[in-house]
């Protein structure tokens, strides 16, 4: 079994790099200001895009990741616009949880336009059940992570209705610098834009901010009653 000093905390799963970035920069810099154990995996290199290469996305990835603060970062190696949440793919991804032994996870919000979302959550989910199964041909020691929270990059118009809103005041121009590590995603070619890619999340990140009294916010969604200790938390 593999020991629990080396043990994630929090395991955020996307279909794509930058989609961590994009839904919960501010959250997992904010995490890892903390002291906790956090992990990204990226399930496809996000290849091709117009403006993009397998080469430059890994460079854009790992400089985002150094502006997070990142170190434990994979890739699972499925295809990109071809994600599925088949049976194979399903035991791979429950053997990463198994031994990377998450406590929490984060997928994408289960409703979106794009196909590759909606099978990223389907996939964590049903790869979240197999990873505690005992008597199965996965690698490891069964492990349940104990929550999925769902973050919100989606390219649906919808309008959330979150569980909770993280305050990322303090860790918004760390999110910034993530994002705009991803020069071939945001920035080329859309230079002239009003407003900027950039300038669109910010003001999504103030909504948010707004909607919970501080300057920037990130919301959640969770399909599970929340659980209090106390409101002594509560901003």
């Amino acid at each position: 079994m593999q020991n629990a000093e080396s043990s994630l905390d929090i395991l955020v799963i996307a279909p794509h790099p930058d989609d961590a970035e994009l839904g919960m920069g501010g959250a997992i810099a904010k995490m890892l200001g903390l002291g906790w154990r956090v992990g990204i995996l990226d399930l496809t290199d996000g290849e091709p895009t117009p403006f993009g290469s397998p080469e430059l996305r890994a460079e854009e990835t790992k400089r985002a990741s150094h502006e997070l603060g990142v170190s434990w970062r994979e890739n699972l190696g499925l295809r990109n616009r071809f994600l599925e949440s088949t049976l194979e793919a399903r035991g791979k991804l429950a053997n990463v949880f198994r031994r990377a032994r998450p406590r929490w996870l984060f997928a994408p919000y289960w409703e979106d336009a794009h196909p590759d979302h909606v099978a990223a959550t389907q996939l964590v989910e049903a790869a979240r059940f197999w990873s505690k199964l005992t008597k199965s041909h996965l690698v490891g020691e069964p492990h349940h992570p104990a929550r999925i929270f769902y973050y919100y990059c989606i390219h649906l118009k919808h309008v959330a209705q979150p569980a909770f809103v993280l305050d990322i005041s303090d860790q918004w121009p760390r999110k910034a610098a993530a994002i705009a590590s991803y020069q071939s995603q945001f920035i080329t070619g859309r230079e002239s834009s009003c407003p900027s890619v950039l300038e669109r999340f910010r003001d999504e990140a103030a909504y948010w901010g707004k909607m919970i009294g501080t300057r920037y916010g990130e919301p959640f969604a969770c399909r599970e009653p929340i659980a209090l200790e106390d409101f002594s938390k509560l901003v």
